[in-house]
């Protein structure tokens, strides 16, 4: 598909032609001691921040500072409905309608949250399915859930295992567990991108294959919100979360977002958490009025939302929707590709990259495990300036991501770490 060089000179005539080069300089690319910037290919576990966030959060802090309280309807962004300034575009990003979305509270939190509609248990069909690697926070979640309900969390949890030998997850697998378990499995809960592999999978056929044997279907997109076309409404799946900070760009710990299937929006018998958020907005005030529930996602929200994390989710948002996930999802193609390239350019004996080599399987995360080698390699590359992350037992994950990692910056990656092997 490409014709790919590996020479500098290529990597600088590619970020040359790049259509969104430009929007590396809208980024605070992060510098060592002598003020050489970093090569930062860590945007899978922190995104960089938009040199824009200071100004929307200001901004509310000069109407917090100006209006007090009179903020919630006079602030240049009025922060009661502050969050619906949000949805559509986090609509565009995950491939929803925008009753589908809604963005509050943390990622577990929501898992959870979701878990209380749409795990419902009985006696005979009480189960959980998730892939084996999942990250740990949603083992721990789904593993709680099913001691919330008085199972065995050991019995209860399903893993759908890589075979021996390899690292990816095999839909055949898959396929057989719910031939011969289906009818215990309550719910599938799986991770939409795999954080350890970067391994996207198939969602609609995931969905598809859960609701055939009756299973409720869900998908933890941290590792796929901004990364890959996601195309949450098409997947069918019943619900779906995914935190803002790896590849949204929002800073660390920001809230999360939430995709609720609108098949479910006007259903006010699913058990749910509320709060007042969640009330209808007309009454919500009143305060002694029975509760109301908002169709769609809305009617998950619990709590007023924190606004100044809400307007760095704006800021980049804003930058999302001016680029479009289409155009990101090209260039992020041709950079993986490129910087696969110049991997396998160091040699099969001495590289594995265990993320798929399909592009339709993966977003811009490849997995690289460097055979001989542990953490100390791993260091070493730290200190030459790159700022990947390590994972155990031997993975070290690179993500160029579109929106600010150039060319030359997986070029050089790779020869720093070409020097080290």
């Amino acid at each position: 598909m490409y014709n790919f060089q590996s020479s500098l000179e290529y990597a600088k005539q590619l970020d040359a032609s790049d259509q969104l080069a430009s929007y590396r300089d809208k980024f605070h690319i992060p510098k060592d001691k002598e003020g050489n910037e970093l090569i930062y290919l860590c945007g899978n576990s922190l995104g960089l921040q938009p040199k824009s966030t200071k100004k929307y959060i200001n901004q509310e802090l000069e109407d917090w500072a100006n209006l007090g309280v009179e903020g919630h309807l006079e602030a240049k962004n009025p922060w009661l409905p502050y969050h619906e300034f949000l949805a559509e575009t986090m609509a565009k990003v995950v491939g929803a309608k925008p009753i589908e979305v809604v963005t509050m509270n943390t990622l577990t939190a929501n898992l959870h949250f979701m878990m209380v509609s749409f795990y419902r248990p009985t006696k005979k069909r009480y189960k959980i399915l998730i892939e084996a690697d999942a990250f740990p926070s949603d083992k721990y979640a789904v593993e709680s859930q099913l001691r919330h309900h008085g199972f065995d969390d050991k019995k209860g949890l399903i893993l759908w295992k890589a075979r021996k030998g390899e690292e990816l997850a095999n839909y055949e697998d898959l396929e057989n567990i719910l031939a011969t378990q289906g009818n215990e499995i309550a719910l599938l809960m799986i991770g939409g991108v795999n954080y350890y592999t970067g391994q996207y999978f198939d969602l609609k056929r995931i969905t598809k294959l859960g609701h055939k044997h009756g299973c409720v279907v869900g998908f933890d997109c941290a590792h796929g919100a901004g990364n890959v076309e996601l195309n949450l409404h098409d997947s069918g799946a019943d619900f779906a979360v995914w935190c803002t900070y790896k590849y949204l760009n929002s800073g660390p710990g920001s809230l999360s977002g939430c995709f609720v299937h609108e098949r479910h929006a006007h259903n006010k018998d699913l058990n749910r958490f509320t709060g007042w958020w969640s009330h209808n907005k007309q009454t919500r005030f009143n305060m002694r009025h029975e509760f109301d529930v908002l169709p769609g996602a809305e009617g998950w929200q619990l709590s007023n939302p924190p606004i100044l994390s809400m307007a760095a989710i704006k800021a980049s948002l804003d930058m999302f929707n001016e680029v479009g996930i289409k155009k990101l999802n090209e260039k992020s193609r041709k950079l993986t590709a490129y910087f696969e390239f110049l991997l396998k350019q160091l040699g099969e004996d001495t590289i594995k990259i265990i993320t798929p080599s399909n592009p339709d399987e993966r977003g811009c995360q490849l997995s690289i495990q460097v055979k001989n080698a542990n953490k100390e390699l791993h260091n070493k590359l730290t200190e030459s300036g790159v700022i990947s992350d390590w994972r155990e037992p031997d993975v070290i994950r690179c993500a160029p991501v579109p929106m600010y990692n150039s060319y030359q910056d997986v070029y050089h990656m790779v020869d720093r770490l070409k020097n080290l092997i």
